[in-house]
């Protein structure tokens, strides 16, 4: 915790003072547990297809129990089991304990309110901020940032800071609104680049949660040799993030120079980190389509497991799916479906099943002639798209779409 409410400025050594309640739950907080890491093992733990072992379930027990004694997340985090009566009694336990600590904390606060100055409020105000989020309710911990942010002669950076942690709390409870929101805030007060670098990865996994992969990739891979968010993720945590919702938009040309070619990723590839992703993109810039679809495979349980992507990873493989079945037919005028599904390692049945699937949709600018191809299993027939005509229709639809708009505002006008 810095000793000034200047952000800009190193602060001037002081002597060693005994410690208080509020430095002591500052450190603890510092140096303790990783919410965010532990906010993914909750994941874990209510994800049916990855679940957690006995063990690691009694890990994390442990922690929400034992380091941060925070009663109200053991019961949100185990809400389906049922409370042992040793537990509820750690668990009041950890109540009366809680109480007593932030009323320790509050009186901190208000002695440094009548008898110090603005240094020091501060860092009790935020000492029980983060009191709160380690071991009370989301409430109390939103409730503790909020007072931290309204306190008088506060620095843009420390308001910045103090907006980004909040953001944090919400994205921890899975208050995606409240966090894009204070995000959004925070990135338009922050003029330095180092908050600004670390916002757009507060930005990009926003995004990812409201499932607007595109730009959550350009915002990721800006950061890519520049990472130092290391409070909301790691740094293998980011490179797949990066890798998977790029693999989606950039052109073949970029997503080598960016990603298959970029020093920090071949990094993290090497340690081991990101064997389902670094597969991934490999295979697909070397159009080895069944060792993409095994990598594919491989890559659904690791996108289960992870917050952020679960709710769209059904969204995310279709579309995975659909990009190298794209790829793949952009290379022929007309292809044999026995030869494509040799290509990708699958049964023509299956394969005849996924294509007009997506060409029933217009995901795949193709048809599929069952009269012609050995063996009577069709060949597969690419169009190519008309962009001019494409773009009229587009502007047709746009159209339509704005002339209803228009009378109904009319009819409410008439009313």
């Amino acid at each position: 915790m810095s000793s000034s409410m200047d952000v800009d400025k190193e602060p001037v050594p002081a002597k060693i003072e005994p410690k208080t309640e509020a430095t002591k739950a500052d450190e603890e907080e510092d140096d303790g547990v990783d919410m965010m890491a532990l906010a993914q093992q909750i994941h874990r733990l209510h994800t049916p297809t990855v679940g957690l072992d006995e063990e690691a379930k009694a890990a994390l027990s442990a922690t929400i129990l034992e380091e941060l004694g925070n009663p109200s997340l053991y019961k949100l985090a185990f809400a389906e089991d049922i409370l042992s009566d040793d537990i509820s009694k750690k668990l009041n336990e950890l109540e009366g304990a809680n109480k007593v600590k932030g009323e320790k904390l509050q009186e901190s606060i208000e002695n440094a309110t009548k008898n110090a100055g603005d240094m020091e409020i501060l860092d009790a105000s935020m000492a029980y901020a983060k009191f709160a989020f380690s071991s009370l309710s989301k409430d109390e911990a939103m409730k503790a940032f909020e007072d931290v942010s309204a306190l008088p002669k506060l620095s843009s950076g420390k308001k910045i800071d103090t907006l980004m942690q909040r953001a944090r709390v919400a994205c921890f409870y899975n208050d995606t609104k409240i966090a894009n929101k204070l995000t959004a805030e925070a990135t338009a007060m922050a003029n330095d680049w180092d908050r600004r670098n670390r916002l757009k990865v507060y930005d990009a996994m926003g995004k990812i949660l409201t499932r607007d992969v595109k730009g959550a990739a350009a915002l990721l891979v800006d950061c890519i040799a520049t990472f130092s968010c290391t409070e909301f993720c790691t740094f293998s945590e980011f490179v797949l993030y990066a890798i998977v919702s790029n693999i989606l938009y950039l052109p073949r040309v970029e997503l080598k120079a960016k990603i298959i070619e970029g020093a920090e990723i071949i990094s993290c590839a090497k340690s081991g980190e990101i064997p389902e992703a670094w597969k991934l993109v490999n295979s697909l810039y070397d159009c080895d389509y069944k060792s993409y679809l095994n990598a594919l495979c491989e890559l659904q349980p690791v996108l289960m497991a992870d917050r952020f992507f679960r709710p769209h990873c059904g969204y995310v493989m279709r579309e995975l799916l659909i990009l190298a079945y794209k790829q793949f037919l952009d290379s022929y005028k007309s292809v044999t479906l026995e030869s494509m599904a040799l290509s990708f390692g699958v049964g023509v049945d299956f394969l005849d099943l996924q294509l007009s699937r997506f060409i029933s949709v217009g995901r795949l600018t193709a048809k599929i002639d069952k009269c012609c191809g050995g063996g009577g299993a069709g060949i597969v027939e690419t169009t190519r798209p008309d962009l001019k005509n494409a773009q009229y229709q587009d502007m047709i639809s746009k159209g339509d779409a704005l002339l209803g708009r228009i009378q109904k505002l009319a009819r409410v006008v008439d009313l």
